[in-house]
């Protein structure tokens, strides 16, 4: 076999078998695969696809292209993953919610990308704490802990990182055959029993239709099933942010406060409590969603996912009294404006990518690869859809090195709400559920 047969039998619409699949894996990890025949792959995926069995045999593939861990907790594995967002910060609440209620969690999360935030930079804006640590310190603190939050290294699915790479600049990201590979073949092979997607749909999603949303969601939940891995997918809303911050240590504030109880965000907590409901029951620790969204509950009212997050950050080299003193931890920039509304009306709609976008240039995000990051900036308090303001009430908070920063923000977040004389209908958190 040869790569040529390989990308000739893709293009000419015969798909993948598992032996191709298999092949070419290898062959991007060893380096007998050129990049000029990765990017020809991956254009052909893009372009004639793969069906159902190919892609199950491509994410079989290239999950077995590294290690594979393997784990003997006496209680499942389970994970969740999001396909990205703004404002959205459910699995700082969901890992610690699930490892109370009985599962395990090794939940390797990723950095921002584009107008997303990503998981691990908001918890590097905890002093101290260490998104990689060594696979051994990694596994014992799951095992003790039952849940932690960390980078993926080099060892898991190399293949996905080095056609990945090849996908970024070569036109290719959108296939969602790749997609689906790429996401899952890093989830399986930290050694799942059962996975929970959010997928996201709204303006500041990746996929802001929904019928896109739903076909991302059934490829990837079809190709995980078929891979060995119970999986159930939510449609979640992304027309407006789901926490009312925007920024690494503004959301940490906030889940903070959801997870203490001194003031929760009802919205973030529900769909934490329906993502948390469906991995329970895939786990096989709760009769059915209901169920076990009512065990997520219960964990978040009691504390006891509180308590979980505190022992997952001091296990990771975080402050060991971050829950009780997180305000005083946690840093802040010397600039905060007020976003006046330009006129009196309803928030009708709202451009989440633009917001996202903000926070991005104010320092909260990478404008390109190798930026550093400024933890303490974003944007707070913000309205939500079906709010009124007032002219020069506030729509949300400006965080900010400076003034002109500041200045700048308030500019690009009045342009992205729109503010109608009627109350709008107001989106669902959740559109729909894909099994």
């Amino acid at each position: 076999m040869d790569a040529r047969r390989v990308i000739e039998a893709v293009r000419d619409g015969e798909g993948l078998s598992v032996e191709m699949a298999e092949w070419f894996t290898r062959g991007l990890v060893d380096g007998s695969v050129g990049d000029a025949q990765a990017g020809a792959f991956a254009m052909a995926v893009l372009c004639r696809g793969v069906g159902a069995a190919g892609r199950v045999a491509l994410t079989e593939a290239m999950r077995d292209s590294g290690k594979v861990m393997r784990w003997d907790l006496g209680g499942p594995v389970v994970d969740k993953h999001s396909t990205g967002g703004v404002g959205d910060c459910t699995s700082l609440l969901l890992a610690p919610a699930l490892a109370a209620c009985g599962a395990y969690v090794p939940m390797i999360s990723g950095r921002g990308l584009g107008h997303t935030g990503g998981t691990l930079d908001k918890l590097e804006a905890i002093p101290g704490y260490s998104v990689n640590p060594d696979e051994e310190s990694f596994r014992d603190l799951v095992a003790a802990v039952g849940c932690a939050i960390v980078g993926a290294n080099d060892r898991i699915a190399p293949a996905d990182k080095r056609l990945y790479a090849i996908r970024d600049i070569s036109g290719t990201v959108e296939s969602i055959d790749l997609i689906t590979a790429s996401i899952l073949s890093k989830k399986l092979a930290v050694g799942l029993d059962a996975l929970v997607l959010d997928v996201k749909t709204g303006s500041g999603a990746f996929m802001a239709g929904q019928d896109q949303a739903v076909a991302l969601a059934r490829a990837l939940v079809d190709t995980a099933n078929g891979a060995g891995c119970k999986t159930s997918a939510l449609i979640t809303d992304m027309n407006q942010p789901l926490c009312f911050a925007a920024g690494n240590a503004l959301e940490i504030i906030e889940v903070m406060q959801t997870l203490t109880g001194s003031q929760v965000n009802e919205a973030l907590w529900d769909v934490v409590s329906a993502l948390g409901g469906e991995a329970l029951m895939l786990a096989g620790l709760a009769r059915t969603a209901e169920d076990g969204a009512a065990r997520i509950d219960q964990a978040l009212e009691s504390g006891r996912a509180a308590e979980v997050f505190g022992r997952m950050v001091a296990g990771l080299g975080g402050p060991i009294d971050f829950v009780e003193h997180y305000l005083d931890r946690l840093p802040s920039v010397p600039v905060m404006r007020p976003v006046p509304a330009p006129r009196r009306g309803y928030v009708a709609a709202i451009d989440t990518r633009a917001l996202g976008e903000v926070v991005v240039h104010l320092g909260g995000g990478r404008l390109r690869a190798g930026d550093r990051i400024n933890p303490g900036v974003g944007l707070s308090s913000l309205a939500m859809i079906g709010e009124d303001r007032e002219p020069n009430e506030p729509l949300a908070m400006v965080h900010a090195l400076n003034a002109e920063a500041a200045e700048r923000a308030i500019a690009r977040v009045q342009a992205a709400y729109h503010l109608a004389e009627g109350a709008p209908e107001e989106p669902p958190l959740i559109h729909e559920r894909i099994v």
